[in-house]
């Protein structure tokens, strides 16, 4: 068995070039996308940031709107405090294990995986979400231990889950991963202490269900409940699809168009995913890896089964990334075991994946941002409040001419009425691109 151990003032600089370069990826990331890294949901995240306290989007918790708000207190706009917070998680996440002494190598692997150098790089609360993940998985240890009391174990756990409710609503699986490893331990001191956080957990969230949820769109549960979205067959598919990729230490995204490099990439991905079951399995795991594969490990099989009630995308990397973020830390820690510091490598290797994907496919982001600036200012419509028309939901292209405007001016809503083109605030694909020239992706 290959394997290099580093003297630790060469792995230190060895992390420290991994995490720079890690840095430089997340800020490429989205400068060489033609619209920033942002996708439909980002649309109502900016736009439920700039118009607070006005509520009128309950699909997504307010946490993660209200930091971008914070930061554009500091001269930021919506779009690049967005941006601010990927770095800042990222950044938090990495003086935290650092401090700490927890999980820190594992940490600046799985940072620097293409998929997560995505999250961090993406307009969505998955970014904020991964400190908070790493907060409670820190926290479960210090009860596992016995470092700090029951009472303030339980405080403890139950405010970062109710944070995380306030940030993703699938929090809300993590709280079940809680109260389900706490009954597994039933008999053992610390068994109560997550039993208790998981169901304070989610009575937190019915609460806001009531108080919140309802009170502001009272036809949320008729608008997003639907028995029998999809059938078992699709869901199964998309299940293996979403794992292999997610898992992929490489490339993180299939080609939509079909082929034979997707064999490829579904298939690292699931030889991943085996070998991850063959070193839990035979290997010794603390009680804090317990914790860490049981709360991700409920988390991912509740994302598959609340597809067959409740309106989500197809699962991938992105939807499953709390949940994996964990997964990966103490998969590394057992690959370190055998590999040492040739472990490295697949961070680098990712890294450099990520790069020549991001080069080849690449728009620029600031060159688009100019014109559609531009755009706006000659249509008078920089600071109001603009509809943009598409054709359905499943209008991809457009939608993504709608998500470069929202990235100056994030006032926009989505319209499906063909009379409201009629209207001159009323902006659609082909009024915008007529007059402006867009760098578009390649791949992406």
């Amino acid at each position: 068995m290959i394997s290099i151990k580093l003297n630790p003032k060469y792995e230190k600089i060895l992390q420290t070039f991994l995490i720079v370069s890690t840095y430089a990826m997340i800020v490429l990331r989205f400068l060489l996308n033609e619209k920033g890294r942002t996708s439909p949901d980002s649309i109502r995240y900016m736009r439920q940031s700039a118009i607070f306290p006005i509520i009128d989007n309950t699909t997504a918790p307010l946490g993660y709107p209200l930091f971008i708000k914070f930061f554009t207190f500091f001269g930021l706009d919506e779009f690049w405090s967005s941006k601010l917070i990927g770095i800042l998680a990222y950044s938090f996440i990495l003086i935290f294990a650092y401090k700490k002494r927890f999980f820190f190598k594992e940490i600046v692997i799985t940072s620097a995986l293409f998929s997560f150098v995505s999250i961090f790089s993406y307009t969505m609360s998955e970014a904020l979400t991964l400190p908070f993940v790493v907060l409670l998985f820190y926290v479960a240890r210090q009860v596992l231990k016995n470092r700090i009391g029951t009472a303030k174990g339980i405080l403890s756990l139950s405010l970062l889950l109710i944070l995380l409710i306030n940030i993703r609503y699938n929090a809300l699986f993590l709280c079940l991963g809680s109260l389900i490893f706490g009954l597994m331990n039933f008999h053992k001191f610390y068994g109560k202490s997550f039993i208790i956080s998981g169901i304070l957990g989610i009575g937190f969230y019915g609460l806001y269900k009531v108080l919140f949820i309802d009170y502001f769109n009272e036809n949320y549960l008729n608008t997003f409940l639907e028995i029998g979205l999809k059938p078992t067959s699709q869901l199964l598919i998309e299940l293996i699809q979403g794992l292999a990729t997610t898992f992929d230490p490489f490339v993180h995204i299939a080609d939509p168009n079909g082929g034979m490099i997707n064999y490829g990439i579904y298939g690292l991905g699931i030889l991943t995913i085996v070998a991850m079951f063959f070193l839990f399995r035979k290997t010794r795991l603390s009680g804090t890896e317990k914790f860490m594969l049981t709360t991700s490990c409920v988390g991912i099989i509740c994302s598959f089964f609340i597809q067959y009630f409740y309106s989500v995308n197809a699962l991938d990397y992105r939807l499953l990334a709390p949940f994996s973020f964990g997964i990966w830390l103490v998969f590394f820690k057992k690959i370190f075991h055998i590999f040492e510091s040739l472990t490295y490598a697949v961070a680098f290797c990712s890294l450099l994946t990520g790069f020549a994907f991001t080069w080849l496919s690449k728009g620029n982001y600031l060159q688009n941002r100019k014109e559609i600036s531009k755009f706006l200012e000659k249509e008078n419509l920089m600071y109001e409040t603009i509809t943009f028309y598409l054709k359905s939901e499943e209008s991809g292209d457009d939608i993504q001419t709608a998500e470069l405007i929202s990235t100056v001016n994030p006032k926009i809503y989505i319209s499906f009425k063909p009379e409201d083109t009629l209207q001159k605030k009323v902006l659609t694909r082909y009024r915008v691109e007529s007059r402006i020239r867009i760098k578009k992706n390649n791949y992406q």
